[in-house]
């Protein structure tokens, strides 16, 4: 990603050289300044944000990866299970995993070959099917949600700290 901070830099220098060189700025010229360093502040804050998010994601990402490693899983079969909350359409699962309903598929035809999760008809829509998780997939979720919350990178936030965390991205996401 391109870092704003050139393009800042160089409107900043534009503004000051086509500031009158004689007298005091005019009131126009000083709130186009103030309105530039503005815009530029929160640019470097937005960036600044969006790298956090993303060193954050990575970490999670690390952690599922090494925490399903340990049961056999892929991450996205992590994933998947740790999504699994009830019965849910193969659309609703690739929602929450933030893929494509193909890719939630493949996942989903892996989990049903070893035994964890079961398609069964959809009581209302003829056309779907309502993923379940068998017993030993209910074990398993159980076991990797244990794994997960141990020494997750949002264990080092408490409580309250992650209820605001949480409340302040659901903001900026909806």
């Amino acid at each position: 990603m391109k870092s704003p901070e050139p393009a800042t830099t160089a409107a900043a220098s534009s503004a000051t050289t086509n500031a009158p060189t004689t007298g005091a700025p005019t009131s126009s010229a000083a709130t186009s300044g103030a309105a530039t360093s503005d815009s530029a502040e929160r640019a470097i804050a937005e960036r600044n944000l969006c790298g956090l998010v993303g060193a954050l994601a990575k970490q999670i990402e690390g952690h599922i990866r090494e925490r399903a490693g340990s049961l056999d899983l892929t991450a996205a079969q992590a994933v998947a299970l740790r999504e699994l909350t009830g019965p849910m359409t193969m659309r609703d699962l690739a929602d929450r995993m933030s893929c494509e309903p193909s890719n939630a598929t493949f996942v989903v035809d892996r989990l049903e070959e070893q035994g964890i999760v079961e398609r069964r008809p959809h009581p209302s829509d003829r056309r779907a099917k309502l993923l379940l998780l068998t017993s030993e997939g209910a074990a398993l979720r159980e076991r990797l949600m244990d794994l997960l919350t141990e020494a997750s990178p949002l264990a080092r936030l408490t409580s309250e700290e992650q209820t605001i965390l949480n409340e302040l991205l659901t903001r900026v996401v909806r």
